[in-house]
């Protein structure tokens, strides 16, 4: 299935995505979001439609953004619609609350006229009552049961560019709904675990949820949902996908624990050396170690890597020692020999 110019289903990973996190009247802003989304590794982006201002904007960010967007609507199948019209490559609904079947029906021919997909999505906290009682857990088969009909619908119109997306908060009820999908469907499937929460729980959570089915095969596309801005969640997922070895073609970073043997400021290089290789996308392997007792085995396995002595950094390029610095030194030294080995 085409979204853009990329393909979704059968590449050699699943596609990056997230959502914008402005406005999407504010053209200029969203825009150079997503270009610093874009650059820092994302495939697709997601931008919500508020209102007419919102979905009139599509007509300049389609043309202007380096990557294809997704329209995501809510309540008014007219957004969907204009957003069609003004070059959305695909478009996010419920089509349970964007009008009646006659409403839904006239977004799927608008979406046949362009040549767009359409993602049907079941997310748990908004679930009918029938499938979901207050209070209770949101099971796997209810997830899977919310999209049942309304993929049967868009069947019967004669739509298949269908993408699946169900969502829960709970992680193991998640990955059993998008496994019953995986067995239940031929169409492609949105992983994230929804409602994540903050960064810190958010990694643990979706990173609990989506490396079972991303390892089982399971999984076309991905979004890291967290209460952050977007890049975070662009740098969260190359980072997974990377380290389940479906993305290759980025920086491996190891750094120690800190411990009483560190004598040397172990946090404020490791984030700088991370933040370096992430935003220049070095595909190498690079090692910050905050003492010798690991350090020199680690940096054996690495392209590079700095261990901590007393306030002094030791240089290595694999297993050889190619240089000595003291504390205000060692980054310098790192990206220079880093860039001596690209060039």
């Amino acid at each position: 299935m085409q979204i853009g110019n990329r393909t979704l289903g059968g590449s050699k990973y699943p596609l990056i995505q997230s959502m914008a996190s402005i406005k999407t009247a504010k053209k200029e802003e969203v825009l150079a979001q997503l270009k610093r989304c874009y650059y820092l590794g994302a495939d697709l982006m997601r931008l919500s439609i508020f209102d007419k201002e919102d979905a009139e904007a599509f007509s300049y960010l389609s043309k202007m953004a380096p990557l294809p967007l997704i329209a995501d609507i809510h309540f008014d199948y007219r957004f969907a619609l204009m957003a069609l019209e003004n070059g959305a490559a695909a478009i996010r609904i419920n089509p349970g609350n964007i009008g009646g079947k006659d409403k839904v029906a006239l977004v799927i021919q608008k979406a046949k006229e362009k040549h767009a997909a359409i993602r049907i999505g079941a997310n748990s906290g908004s679930l009918p009552s029938s499938l979901a009682k207050e209070g209770e857990k949101v099971k796997a088969e209810a997830l899977l049961s919310a999209i049942q009909p309304y993929v049967s619908f868009f069947e019967k119109e004669g739509f298949y560019d269908i993408v699946l997306s169900l969502k829960g908060s709970d992680v193991r009820e998640t990955v059993e709904a998008y496994r019953l999908a995986a067995n239940t469907y031929p169409y492609p499937l949105h992983l994230g675990i929804t409602e994540a929460g903050p960064k810190d729980v958010s990694l643990l959570r979706s990173a609990a949820g989506l490396s079972p089915l991303l390892l089982e095969g399971i999984g076309d596309t991905i979004r890291i949902s967290m209460t952050e801005e977007p890049e975070e969640e662009i740098k969260a997922c190359c980072r997974l996908l990377h380290d389940l070895g479906l993305y290759p073609n980025y920086p491996t970073f190891i750094s120690c624990p800190t411990c009483g043997r560190t004598m040397v400021d172990l946090l404020s290089l490791a984030k700088k050396v991370e933040t370096y290789l992430e935003e220049q996308k070095i595909p190498l392997k690079v090692a910050v170690m905050g003492c010798v007792v690991n350090g020199p085995g680690e940096a054996s396995h690495a392209d590079f890597a700095l261990c901590g002595t007393k306030n002094n950094w030791v240089l290595y390029q694999k297993d050889q020692i190619i240089g000595q610095y003291k504390e205000e030194e060692a980054y310098q030294a790192l990206l220079l020999a880093i860039k001596k080995k690209l060039s």
